[in-house]
């Protein structure tokens, strides 16, 4: 191991030590679950790790606040998602009901569809979303977000790039 790989191996475990605990009572408090702060905490910290910002930390509780804040959104999401889907399966004829593998590859599905959605613009996202789910037209999406119709065709130019880029994703 080089000399540079063991300081580095050092300052995480400074790091890891020193605030840790601390962290984690954060997480509890925010998500009143002490399993999930736990793991969460534990993939701050693994993030943080994978950081190339790490090492050049001035004030490490905010840079890992800023972090588990993120996590802690995207648990949220993840479950809001999770409650959606659910109620929709509760909704359904039960002959109809997916097997548990179908229902976690659904899941999967369900938040990586969420997820491009999340990081496309706001503008993009809302007329997408408007033109798939509301079935709206260019010049209707126009006209909701205050845009040209030339405008909302370039937004949903963006946002089909972003599904080919999670559709490749899988090929």
């Amino acid at each position: 191991m080089h000399t540079a790989d063991l300081s580095a191996s050092d300052a995480i475990t400074s790091l890891y030590r020193s605030h840790h605990p601390w962290l984690q009572t954060w997480l509890r408090r925010k998500l009143k679950n002490d399993q999930e702060a736990a793991d969460l905490a534990q993939d701050t910290f693994v993030r943080l790790m994978l950081s190339k910002d790490a090492l050049q930390l001035h004030e490490p509780r905010a840079f890992l606040v800023r972090i588990a804040h993120g996590l802690v959104v995207n648990y949220w999401r993840r479950l809001t998602l999770e409650r959606a889907y659910l109620e929709a399966l509760a909704a359904a004829p039960p002959n109809v009901a997916p097997s548990p593998e179908q229902r976690a590859l659904v899941m999967e599905a369900l938040l990586e569809i969420d997820a491009m959605l999340h990081r496309m613009p706001t503008k993009v996202r809302e007329a997408f979303l408007l033109a798939q789910l509301s079935g709206f037209t260019y010049a209707e999406i126009g006209v909701r977000l205050g845009v040209s119709e030339r405008m909302v065709k370039k937004y949903m130019a963006q946002a089909m790039f972003h599904c080919l880029l999670v559709a490749g994703s899988y090929a």
